[in-house]
């Protein structure tokens, strides 16, 4: 039997200081710029409710932090309606004056086919990168991921 594990993995570099790509990935004022609002109380096995404002008629939804070690690493469980957990996990590290955002999605299932996945993952990394440019962000109806372009 194969158990390979199928994963997405992305990685983007931020010209800002890790502290701020850490504040735009974990303040619900600044999630909102690129992905979207949350609430509840962070910490390490609390649920957050993620409202995912780039996706129309998206019905907030819980997400559970595994890990949290600011402002290196953050791990979510995402939980999507009907479907199985989505595992999460961005790692930070400083380069020069910029961050490296190293992105993985663990997929629940090994025969899904992560191209739909992936480019909305690109979508929302885009979509971080402009917030932190203070640039408009991309929309999905006109958006083609950098792996996708000519």
């Amino acid at each position: 039997m194969d158990n390979k594990e199928t994963r997405i993995e992305l990685r983007r570099e931020y010209p800002d200081p890790i502290e701020d790509v850490w504040s735009a990935l974990t303040e619900s004022d600044r999630t909102a710029r690129w992905i979207g609002t949350w609430t509840g109380e962070t910490g390490i096995g609390n649920t957050i409710m993620l409202s995912m404002t780039a996706e129309e008629g998206s019905e907030p939804a819980p997400a559970v932090i595994r890990e949290c070690d600011p402002p290196k690493r953050l791990a979510m469980d995402l939980h999507n309606t009907g479907e199985p957990i989505w595992q999460v996990e961005l790692t930070l590290t400083p380069h020069g004056d910029g961050t490296v955002l190293d992105f993985v999605h663990r997929m629940p299932r090994p025969d899904w086919d992560t191209s739909d996945i992936a480019k909305g993952w690109h979508f929302y990394l885009d979509r971080l990168g402009a917030a932190l440019a203070g640039e408009p962000v991309p929309a999905w109806e006109t958006y083609t991921p950098p792996t996708l372009e000519a």
